[in-house]
């Protein structure tokens, strides 16, 4: 893994994974985006909420997507049900401020494959993030 982090990919290979960053704040947005240090991974498209993932998720075809939880229009919950949907192995990563157990737990029978509480800091996110390719 140390590899891949520190720029294991060789330049000009084709990127192995699509990323799709989900979260209502623009700020946490680019925040991942820029944090995550995988040369393997192609972000794809961010949304600010379920409605705008699903739409983005059906015209880009992710196989990563990082999920928040609390969002207007449709929750973090309800969004991983309709991409599992959609695509039954697209692996997600929450990433919620939502920290109490009984909700990590929802996301995780709903479809989601990972839980990273907020705040997180940079190495926290990459680790996740490879906890995600390795199971892909």
């Amino acid at each position: 893994m140390v590899g891949a982090a520190n720029g294991g990919v060789v330049a000009g290979a084709r990127r192995a994974f699509r990323l799709l960053i989900v979260d209502d704040s623009n700020i946490m947005r680019r925040r991942i985006e820029r944090s995550q240090q995988f040369d393997e991974l192609e972000v794809v498209g961010s949304a600010a909420n379920g409605v705008e993932a699903l739409e983005l998720f059906e015209k880009t075809d992710p196989d990563l997507v990082t999920m928040d939880l609390t969002m207007p229009r449709m929750d973090g919950i309800e969004c991983i049900e309709n991409l599992v949907r959609l695509k039954p192995d697209v692996r997600i990563l929450v990433i919620s401020a939502l920290a109490d157990k009984a909700t990590a737990i929802d996301a995780m029978e709903k479809g989601a494959n990972g839980f990273l509480n907020k705040p997180f800091t940079d190495r926290q996110l990459n680790d996740a993030i490879a906890e995600l390719i390795r199971g892909a």
